[in-house]
């Protein structure tokens, strides 16, 4: 009977599914200290106990790798700031704009990398960003009191993209700097968003 050393790890069985996404969890938290391009199959490949060749029977290559990871970055924080619908929409609004600080703050390293690293002005991967700003603007649209035909409701679409740059950029600077508190910072983002839409109906639905 063998003894097991002390520095050996036990390998654990996974399902496809399951070393799949350890793979990419993996990739994930390695935004925390580099930036998506130079996150290494190797390293991977050593934390998680496989091979760099297995590694590729999941992904069929190391870009297909980096998407997988910034779509699964980018689904938790569309999950993080989901709208919770039991609230009003001013209260919706609130609760999701502190999950977004919250979320930002939290996973600070990768959400820079996202927005202002190399995954940013790769096509590929910015693509991925975009679908979750638009499903951000799509939720807020969806919940304002206005028919799909109104003539308003594309250029209220277009502001409201507009102010979802506005805020990652606010949140951005104010991780870098902190001048003002975060209650200050979420009032900031809140009251911000009718004073950029420019909408009389966006602001009667805030307002209850």
């Amino acid at each position: 009977m063998s003894i097991r050393s002390a520095g050996e790890t036990k390998r654990v069985r996974l399902s496809p599914e399951e070393r799949r996404l350890q793979l990419i969890t993996l990739g994930a938290e390695m935004l925390a200290e580099r930036s998506l391009e130079d996150i290494s199959v190797d390293d991977i490949a050593k934390q998680a106990g496989i091979s760099r060749g297995l590694l590729f029977h999941y992904f069929a290559s190391k870009q297909e790798f980096h998407e997988a990871i910034a779509r699964h970055v980018s689904a938790e924080f569309f999950a993080a700031v989901t709208p919770n619908r039991e609230l009003s929409l001013f209260d919706m609004l609130r609760d999701s704009i502190e999950r977004f600080v919250d979320y930002a703050t939290e996973h600070s390293a990768s959400y820079r990398s996202v927005l202002r690293g190399p995954a940013s002005v790769a096509p590929d991967l910015a693509n991925y960003v975009n679908e979750t700003r638009a499903a951000i603007a799509d939720l807020i649209v969806g919940e304002l009191p206005l028919p799909p035909e109104d003539p308003d409701l594309a250029r209220l679409t277009l502001a409201i993209r507009g102010w979802i740059a506005f805020v990652e950029e606010t949140i951005l600077t104010w991780m870098n700097e902190k001048p003002i508190t975060r209650e200050q910072l979420v009032d900031l983002l809140v009251e911000s968003l009718p004073a950029l839409a420019l909408s009389p109906a966006l602001v009667a639905a805030l307002q209850g």
